[in-house]
């Protein structure tokens, strides 16, 4: 296939919008690449191919009839045969030309992938006004209406993600996220087999304290230090890789549960843990870490800390445990809006830069590296919620390191 399919620009198929017919060739085709030279289990579905030109003969087949089998084999050769071409016809990948790229590169690089086989679908082109149109019709009809999966359905689905391996791994055999309703996973479920994976949020009445999606996010960040074919979402981590970083992040998942505010051993005292999230008339006395967009940008924030070598991961512990852990609180109160009539109520922020402004915050209260990123994360604060911030720059600046 790799020698005898070409790219509708190859054969002048792409040269002006008159004759366009698909698409060109990205540059997002190494990673296939990767993965057919290093994947045992590699696999690709059907490349639709073009045939232009030549004078195909189909040539139907039928089976033997044969008393033995009965009615078993009736149908079974309906529309099979044989399709044969004279020579002069030329093929063109009309959808699968970044797989195809991928593909043409792999061989020159592994002449021995040639051997394998690929499954394709071949229709008709001709080159003609009603035909180019035939043909973008369909290119655009595969494209526009294929479905991909989620990324929650990735996370539920897919085996070379070593990080998706082990959310689901942990949702079974974690003593505390494995506990029935501690991990939101879905949001429907059907009597007919509907099934609906939950989205990032956790819903202002739910149980849960974090959801499948948030949950996988966390564990890609506390990944740091694991082996690197962790991150290689096309190529599964061997069995010891995985078993070996299993462990790690789920000591570190004990660790951070314990350092954020006592959070499992609260959720496990509450009757229902959606008054953890939001005591019922003091939403803001709340607990932030059953908030997954607190959460993320916590664990971020300590990602950045480790890779930088600000702080070790104990020390890193210790000052999360010090922090104010209600939701009304600094540096929490960035995410956070309280209603103006004082009834002590309030709700979450979701703005993009109310984030970002919590993660700056998190770092300075954290472990700062210079007074410029401490006023830096204030302006940020007062940018976003129009107010003082709760926390003075000199007291965030006790923290510095000694040469600052």
């Amino acid at each position: 296939m790799a020698r005898e399919i070409s790219f509708a620009h190859e054969l002048g198929g792409n040269q002006d919008l008159g004759t366009m017919i698909q698409r060109g060739v990205g540059a997002r085709t190494a990673e296939i690449t990767d993965y057919l030279l290093t994947n045992e289990n590699r696999f690709l579905g059907a490349i639709i191919v073009a045939a232009w030109g030549g004078a195909p003969e189909y040539i139907p087949l039928e089976m033997e009839k044969n008393s033995e089998y009965g009615d078993v084999l009736a149908g079974v050769d309906r529309n099979f045969g044989v399709l044969t071409f004279d020579g002069t016809h030329q093929f063109f990948a009309l959808d699968g030309q970044h797989r195809l790229k991928a593909i043409k590169d792999a061989v020159k690089r592994n002449p021995e992938l040639g051997r394998e086989d690929i499954s394709v679908i071949v229709v008709p082109h001709f080159d003609d006004e009603a035909g180019r149109r035939r043909t973008r019709r369909l290119f655009t009809n595969i494209n526009r209406n294929a479905v991909k999966t989620t990324a929650q359905e990735n996370i539920a689905l897919d085996e070379d993600d070593g990080f998706a391996i082990l959310t689901r791994r942990l949702l079974d055999d974690h003593e505390f996220l494995g506990r029935k309703g501690v991990v939101q996973v879905f949001s429907k479920v059907g009597n007919e087999g509907e099934l609906k994976l939950a989205t990032r949020q956790v819903g202002v009445t739910g149980t849960a304290w974090t959801t499948i999606g948030v949950l996988y996010d966390l564990l890609t960040d506390l990944g740091f230090g694991l082996h690197e074919s962790m991150n290689k979402t096309s190529q599964r981590a061997t069995d010891d890789i995985l078993d070996e970083s299993y462990e790690v992040l789920a000591k570190r998942i004990d660790e951070l549960l314990a350092a954020c505010g006592n959070m499992r051993e609260r959720y496990e005292a509450h009757a229902a843990p959606k008054d953890l999230r939001a005591p019922k008339g003091r939403d803001g006395d709340g607990h932030p870490f059953m908030r997954p967009a607190v959460q993320v940008q916590v664990v971020r924030a300590a990602r950045h800390i480790i890779e930088q070598n600000l702080l070790d991961w104990p020390e890193l512990l210790r000052r999360l445990s010090e922090l104010d852990w209600k939701m009304t609180s600094a540096p929490f109160s960035a995410v956070w809006q309280e209603t103006p009539d004082g009834s002590r109520k309030g709700k979450m922020i979701p703005a993009k830069d109310n984030n970002q402004a919590l993660y700056e915050l998190l770092l300075v209260h954290l472990a700062p590296a210079s007074r410029a990123q401490i006023d830096r994360a204030i302006r940020t604060y007062r940018t976003v919620k129009n107010e003082r911030y709760a926390v003075s720059a000199d007291e965030l600046a006790r923290r510095l390191p000694l040469a600052e």
